[in-house]
This record gives structure tokens, C-alpha cells and sequence, in this order.
């Protein structure tokens, strides 16, 4: 008798409870990467979560150790084409701005490492909560494919000069310090971690939801104009350079787990 084969889990998993939705990212061995698959899975939640007047704040979680360690270079390498990497990240910015798009207040809930288009991901979450063990960075410049789409999100969350620190340095940055520098709203100890999101997203959940939705969308269109050509711009910025000698160079030097281009031991 042969084996039934077993069916991967879902990337995304949905929870609901009183007007709370938890969505948590499900691929803890690949650190929660977004790949074109969990950007669709992303994408589809948000639309269907934009049309239930019955979700009042949802929680964005994730699995594991790590957050989410941004996008999958493995997959980035195999569409060689500048063309190809250029849908990817289109899709990738439709999706980060669903979030803002959403009617119902969207809070992180971050348990671990974010970085790049992780970190990006905390960013463009209305609000964050995170544990002391996490960590975000924007490391992207060190292997030649600079940040710049995490940019768009991280610069409209930190100040200017705090922003190109991540953004230029790469190097990570502890929960206190994020939430010092405005990328956080709260820092807790690990075990506090669920109960400190629910109790802010239950805060939320008793405010009246027409008024939330009214309030988050004025407050975008006065604070974001122009996020879609910041977007297109930082999308065709970071497109060319993972096609670019240098980035590809650089991916596979991270995916073979050796230094850098041009780092000194």
C-alpha cells in the first residue's frame, strides 16, 4: 500500500475572535520569505478582510523564530529578466498597500528578526508590538540590492537621518532602539508578546468601526500623497539592481552563505 502523500500547511493561517483577525505567516523554516505565493495569500486575505464588517483590527503574526526575512532570492535569481523581477516587486507594493488600504486598523505582531521586505512589512502595519527579541534591518545594501522599496515604508515610520542609518549601514537594529526611533509602538518580554497585541487590538475593537475606517483613510491621504510614485520609483530602483551584475552577484554570495562582494575580512 502506498503512502498518501501529505499536503504542505497553509502559508497563511486565519484566526477570528470578536472582531479580531489574526493572520500569521506559516513558513517558519523559510523565515516567513515572501514569495509570490504568500504575496497572493497576503493579498487575498486583505480583500476579503476589507469587505467583513464583522473584523474590527487585525493582527499580522508570524511562526517560528523570525518575523520575516523579506524576499526569497532563490526565486529572485531564477527570473534572471528585469521585466519579470519588476512583476514581483509590483506585486509586493500592491500588497504592502492593501494594508493601508484596509478599512480596519492592521497591528504587527513581531516575535522575532525582520528584515528588508520584513522590516518593510512591520513599517507599513498601522501600528506594532514587538518582543524584546526582535531585531529589523535593512541589509540589502551590503549585498548590493539597496532597500530601496523597505525605504519607502521605513521613511514614513522614522526620521529622515534614522531611516538612511538603517537604509545605508544595513545594520540591524534592537526592539528598544525601534521603538525609540518610532518603528515600534511597544516593546514587551517575549512571553508578554500575544497578550500585550490583543489587549491594543481589543482597545481598537470597542471604538466604532465607520469612524476608525474614516479616520485611518483621512489620515493616510493627508500623510502619503505621492506613495504611489514613491512606490513605482523605489520598485524600479530595486528591480534594476537585483538584475544588475552587482546584485545577483550578491545573492549569490548570501544564498551560498559566503561574505559579501568587496568585504573586507
Amino acid at each position: 500500500m502506498s503512502a498518501v502523500p501529505q499536503s504542505d500547511p497553509p502559508l497563511l493561517l486565519r484566526g477570528e475572535e470578536q472582531g479580531i483577525c489574526t493572520l500569521t505567516l506559516n513558513r517558519p523554516q523559510q523565515m516567513n520569505l515572501l514569495t509570490t505565493q504568500m504575496l497572493v495569500a497576503l493579498q487575498g486575505a486583505f480583500e476579503e478582510i476589507g469587505k467583513d464588517e464583522r473584523i474590527r483590527v487585525v493582527i499580522l503574526a508570524a511562526t517560528g523564530k523570525g518575523f520575516c526575512a523579506g524576499h526569497d532570492l532563490k526565486e529572485i535569481r531564477t527570473l534572471k529578466e528585469l521585466p519579470k523581477i519588476e512583476q514581483l516587486f509590483a506585486r509586493c507594493s500592491r500588497m504592502m498597500q492593501a494594508i493601508t488600504a484596509l478599512p480596519q486598523p492592521v497591528i504587527a505582531r513581531v516575535q522575532g528578526a525582520a528584515a528588508a521586505a520584513g522590516c518593510q512589512l512591520v513599517a507599513q502595519c498601522d501600528l506594532a508590538v514587538a518582543s524584546e527579541q526582535a531585531k529589523f534591518a535593512t541589509p540589502g545594501v551590503t549585498w548590493g540590492f539597496f532597500c530601496s522599496t523597505p525605504g519607502v515604508a521605513v521613511g514614513r515610520n522614522l526620521l529622515r537621518k534614522r531611516a538612511m542609518e538603517m537604509l545605508l549601514t544595513g545594520e540591524p537594529v534592537d526592539a528598544h532602539k525601534a521603538l525609540e526611533w518610532g518603528l515600534v509602538n511597544q516593546v514587551v518580554p517575549a512571553e508578554a508578546l500575544e497578550s500585550a497585541t490583543l489587549a491594543l487590538a481589543r482597545k481598537i475593537a470597542e471604538k466604532p468601526p465607520a469612524t476608525v475606517a474614516a479616520g485611518k483613510r483621512a489620515f493616510y491621504a493627508q500623510m502619503d500623497l505621492g506613495v504611489d510614485k514613491a512606490y513605482e520609483l523605489a520598485s524600479g530602483v530595486i528591480s534594476a539592481s537585483f538584475a544588475h551584475a552587482e546584485g545577483r552577484e550578491g545573492m549569490d554570495a548570501f544564498i551560498e552563505k559566503r561574505d559579501p562582494p568587496g568585504r573586507k575580512r
